[in-house]
């Protein structure tokens, strides 16, 4: 899974971003000349499969967080446990 990081514009409200998959080999070197251009980083990075991917997590900021946050919380990944066993019940006999 790749990781982006992004970068807004202070004061645009995060609609003029960019942002750079840190895995390119030019990363540091394209990360100072953004923010020369007087972007900032904004948030945390991003793990996506893909850029369009971490366009819609950025996109989505309050969603993506919260849903972060939740994966983190034991008690989220067993109540996702418990609704992924009552649906396959339910499936098997409908």
């Amino acid at each position: 899974m790749a990781k982006y990081q992004f970068f807004c514009i202070p004061n645009s409200d995060r609609k003029k971003y960019t942002f750079l998959d840190m895995a390119s080999e030019s990363f540091l070197k394209e990360k100072s000349a953004i923010l020369a251009q007087g972007f900032e980083v904004e948030d945390d990075v991003i793990y996506a499969e893909t850029s369009e991917e971490a366009v819609e997590k950025f996109k989505s900021n309050f969603v993506y967080a919260v849903d972060e946050y939740g994966k983190a919380d034991v008690s989220y990944g067993f109540a996702i446990f418990i609704q992924s066993i009552y649906k396959k019940l339910f499936k098997k006999n409908a």
